[in-house]
């Protein structure tokens, strides 16, 4: 393997972790959202602030995610990151091996 393909595997595998974080903050922000927490809590503005991007993106594209007062949308974040994870960056992983 040449010294671009490791890199490029390096990469990889950092986004997969950055990828892991996120779904953590997103799934923790669901669970937060069940329990309506103190608004002025630094740990919950964190999450809502991290998590927010994801969410209004799902939003932008207007899917309807609210079923039976039920919001989907950390489900459909999560497909869509797991997507990414194991085809995208799976894909590149392995073209950086035939490198």
């Amino acid at each position: 393997m040449t010294i671009l393909s490791h890199f490029i595997i390096s990469v990889v595998d950092i986004l997969e972790i950055v990828i892991r974080a996120y779904t953590f903050i997103i799934i923790a922000a669901a669970l937060v959202s069940w329990v309506r927490p103190d608004p002025f809590n630094p740990i919950v503005q964190l999450l809502y602030r991290l998590s927010a991007p994801a969410y209004n993106l799902i939003r932008k594209l207007r899917i309807p995610t609210i079923f039976g007062g039920i919001d989907i949308a950390p489900i459909i974040i999560l497909l869509a990151l797991e997507f990414i994870s194991r085809f995208v960056l799976g894909y590149i992983r392995a073209l950086a091996y035939q490198i």
